[in-house]
């Protein structure tokens, strides 16, 4: 698009075409200029700006540091969970700035980004913080590539990941029934421990989705948990509700006769503590907010009872006899109990995989605990939550006996 100058009486002006609108054709034009130099610098800043769409900056000029911040508020903070962000900004700030801060965004190319990559290699890094830093560096450079159209092709979408040494997948601890019995010995009907522990071990739920359970999640007369929350923690907002993990994490989960006679214990007994307790009591309540996306985000606050406001309340299954809430943060306690004290390897993601472990041994169909672990496919149900016991390989074993007829 060009334009032109032109002298208006003693001043200078420039002007261009801005194109058509609603049939007619439209003019910028803008005066008072002493000198012709002045009025076509003007106007070469005018249709920089007209051809940027405002921006206050030329693309072509932008580091990679003031890149990276635009891409975390424009993307990051409005498509991704806040855990995602903490650790995308981690990864930024101790990682991408300090080494490729100061690049034009333009200028980047494959070769430093490797090198990069395979020195963090060489410098003891775990291949899974390699893989988060590319990952930053891929997502971010194709956004501008599209649809900022900053740059013409993401450089770092050929880089590759050094090879390791192949490790062993991570273990999942399964919790033999007789381990069960000491822990619940050490945390009995009387810890405000006992039920989140039960909750675990009888349903497979994630210590976020446990402890974010409020008695109207739970239909007592069908014996159904409905899971369509987490409690998250965010050092500006304390502890709030929050969808949870994936779409397929939202379900309802029968439970059986053992659960339901330790919910109706706690349901009475936290009724009774309230009653008792009176206006010392803390209750909690929702109070609606907005979160770093502009989405409605319920903040928990709790209060003496004797100061309720005009909220909604949350009537929450974990909690202590004051009414306190137990949290994901105070549960650190049990598992530190159970591996100095017990000898026990604990935590609350064992309470999920060994119920996954159990329902497999016993014959479950793989698709139901799928859809009972909220997993968005059964190749994660087996590879992640399906441990080979010693009794699974025992039964293999008699299988194959009795299908052969050899000897």
């Amino acid at each position: 698009m060009k334009g032109g100058t032109r002298k208006r009486g003693k001043t200078w002006s420039y002007y261009f075409d801005m194109g058509t609108v609603g049939g007619k054709r439209q003019k910028k034009e803008k005066g008072g200029f002493a000198t012709k130099k002045e009025a076509e610098a003007a106007l070469a800043a005018a249709l920089n700006e007209y051809n940027n769409a405002g921006m206050i900056f030329t693309p072509s000029e932008i580091t990679m540091s003031d890149f990276l911040d635009l891409w975390m508020e424009q993307y990051v903070k409005m498509h991704c969970k806040y855990t995602t962000q903490r650790n995308y900004d981690s990864m930024i700030r101790t990682h991408l700035k300090p080494q490729f801060g100061n690049y034009k965004l333009k200028s980047m190319t494959t070769a430093p980004i490797q090198e990069y990559i395979n020195t963090l290699k060489k410098e003891g890094f775990a291949r899974q913080t390699i893989r988060e830093a590319l990952v930053i560096l891929v997502t971010s450079l194709n956004y501008a590539v599209e649809p900022l159209n900053y740059i013409q092709y993401n450089p770092a979408e050929r880089v590759k990941i050094p090879k390791y040494e192949q490790k062993k997948a991570p273990t999942h601890h399964f919790i033999p029934e007789s381990d069960m019995k000491r822990i619940i010995e050490r945390f009995p009907e009387s810890s405000p421990f006992y039920v989140p522990i039960m909750i675990g071990y009888y349903t497979g739920v994630r210590i976020s989705e446990c402890f974010a359970l409020t008695w109207d999640r739970i239909d007592l007369k069908n014996q159904i948990i409905r899971i369509d929350r987490q409690v998250v923690y965010k050092s500006e907002m304390g502890w709030f509700f929050q969808s949870p993990k994936t779409e397929s994490s939202i379900r309802s989960i029968q439970y059986g006769a053992t659960l339901q006679k330790i919910f109706l214990a706690a349901h009475k007994h936290k009724q009774k503590k309230r009653m008792e307790l009176g206006s010392r009591f803390t209750e909690y309540y929702i109070q609606p907010g907005k979160d770093e996306k502009g989405n409605t985000a319920y903040k928990i606050t709790c209060c003496d009872r004797g100061n309720m406001p005009g909220m909604d309340i949350a009537d929450f299954v974990c909690v202590h006899d004051s009414g306190k809430v137990v949290s994901p943060y105070s549960f650190s306690y049990v598992a530190s109990v159970c591996r100095k004290k017990l000898n026990i390897d604990f935590n609350y993601h064992s309470l999920r995989h060994t119920h996954a472990t159990m329902l497999i041994q016993a014959g479950a169909p793989i698709k139901d605990v799928q859809e009972r672990l909220g997993h968005s496919s059964i190749q994660t149900t087996m590879n992640a939550y399906v441990h080979n016991t010693d009794s699974m390989k025992n039964e293999t074993v008699e299988l194959f006996e009795q299908i052969s007829h050899l000897a």
